[in-house]
């Protein structure tokens, strides 16, 4: 299962490697891809993610997520 979102406030590598380690940690995710220029994230998981899950792993990271 896919779900793509999309993270304001990411500007370096470092932003990319902070966004992907938290959102690795959820539980049933397998893969964390994140487009830079565009601010998006897609994420495979076993499971459906819930939109809490989500805005919490980003904030955790640092980073804010834009509601679709």
């Amino acid at each position: 299962m896919q779900t793509t979102i999309n993270v304001s406030g990411m500007t370096c590598g470092h932003c990319v490697s902070a966004v992907t380690m938290e959102l690795s940690l959820l539980p049933s995710v397998t893969e964390v891809d994140v487009d830079l220029e565009s601010g998006q994230v897609t994420i495979t998981s076993d499971t459906a993610l819930e939109q809490a899950q989500l805005a919490t792993a980003i904030d955790e990271a640092g980073y804010e997520l834009v509601p679709n």
